[in-house]
């Protein structure tokens, strides 16, 4: 069975990437979420990504902040799409955590979203896009929340336009 994991390096990850869980709710895809850290426990990183793999893992979303080399790490394990979603924190608040996402050596991609709560929306959106790919109920309903969003901003729009005619 197919499904989306969401790896997190620190159970503080929680707040931020519950959005992405929000979002893959929404559009009924099955995903499972876990803690565990490229640095503190590279073991259970390595046999989680095997594992997960094996039984139909067809997505990664790794969020780490600082050093965020959790995506990286999950790259080397898997073929699989690796979305990395950078988290804010440390001295630098993310900027730190973005350039260690983006920056892997050739062969070796990350999608990479934007900081926080954003990028942990936009990495559930893109996986959603991936595993639409080959699966065309899932295209639609992704159009029709794509039209729905357009049709928002039209009704707010209207509820505060000026035009002059």
């Amino acid at each position: 069975m197919d499904f989306i994991s969401i790896i997190m390096g620190s159970k503080s990850d929680f707040s931020v990437m519950s959005e992405c869980a929000e979002v893959l709710k929404k559009f009924d895809v099955l995903y499972e979420m876990i803690v565990s850290s490229a640095h503190r426990s590279p073991d259970r990183t390595k046999e989680y990504i095997k594992d997960a793999q094996n039984r139909g893992a067809q997505v990664f979303i790794a969020a780490a902040g600082m050093a965020a080399h959790l995506a990286g790490a999950v790259a080397a394990q898997t073929c699989k799409p690796v979305i990395g979603v950078p988290l804010a924190g440390g001295a630098l608040d993310g900027l730190d955590s973005l350039l260690s996402t983006v920056q892997m050596p050739s062969s070796m991609p990350v999608a990479t979203v934007t900081i926080g709560k954003a990028g942990a929306i936009n990495a559930a959106y893109l996986a959603l896009q991936i595993l639409s790919l080959k699966n065309e109920e899932l295209a639609g309903k992704l159009v029709q929340d794509r039209m729905m969003k357009a049709k928002k901003v039209e009704l707010d729009s209207s509820e505060i336009e000026v035009r002059i005619d």
